[in-house]
């Protein structure tokens, strides 16, 4: 076989194991998620055609600013298949994200998405930082578009003196939320205080203080 076959079939080996390897196209026109049937699959079981309606696509809790009461200034109010059934395997959900002033939305990660977020007032500095521990940071303001993507721990704070809130788009109807510091001090059963204070290069007095202080904020 000549060194030119060898590229295109090379070339064409390569196409094809990119294209098994992508998410696959949905096989119907739509699959209205119904948790009620207890059907463990990746994704919900279909609701029956006959029984859908408008209602399992639409969803009214974006529309207005939320109000933020904890100690972290920030608040998700998430639009994804458990509040709109019609995403299902459809692939995108949203979320809105209202800040008090100086509120932080914690360092956390979605699993299974990217995240881009669209700026609806205020101003946020925001950031993520990649396997090689370096932060990608900046400001944005109202109008304004920032990536986080996928799997990597990111952050947004409002260090403004107005509220402010963004509009999270994802490739996920259910992206799912891992944050750093509840995963790590307010988990179930909990991580051992000795693992913490060696990570962390604390005594476990410190432990025993930051999950004081972070279990309250558990809903």
């Amino acid at each position: 076989m000549s060194p030119t076959n060898w590229t295109i079939l090379v070339i064409l080996c390569c196409a094809i194991s990119f294209t098994i390897a992508s998410d696959p196209d949905t096989l119907q026109d739509l699959c209205v998620a119904l948790p009620s049937s207890g059907v463990k699959v990746n994704g919900f079981a279909c609701k029956e055609e006959s029984n859908v309606t408008a209602v399992d696509f639409f969803f009214d809790g974006l529309a207005n600013p939320k109000v933020v009461n904890n100690t972290v200034g920030s608040l998700v109010t998430a639009a994804n298949v458990d509040k709109i059934p019609g995403l299902n395997t459809l692939g995108v959900s949203l979320s809105r994200i209202d800040y008090k002033p100086k509120g932080l939305n914690p360092p956390h990660t979605h699993p299974r998405a990217t995240e881009v977020v669209f700026v609806l007032e205020g101003e946020l500095d925001v950031g993520f930082i990649t396997t090689s521990n370096k932060l990608i940071s900046k400001s944005i303001k109202k109008g304004e578009i920032f990536v986080f993507p996928k799997g990597l721990v990111h952050y947004q704070k409002n260090n403004g003196d107005k509220a402010a809130s963004v509009i999270s788009a994802f490739n996920s109807q259910l992206p799912g939320t891992l944050s750093i510091v509840s995963s790590l001090f307010d988990s179930t059963p909990t991580v051992p205080d000795d693992v913490l204070a060696q990570a962390f290069q604390i005594d476990a007095k410190q432990v025993d203080e930051i999950k004081t202080k972070v279990a309250p904020k558990k809903t």
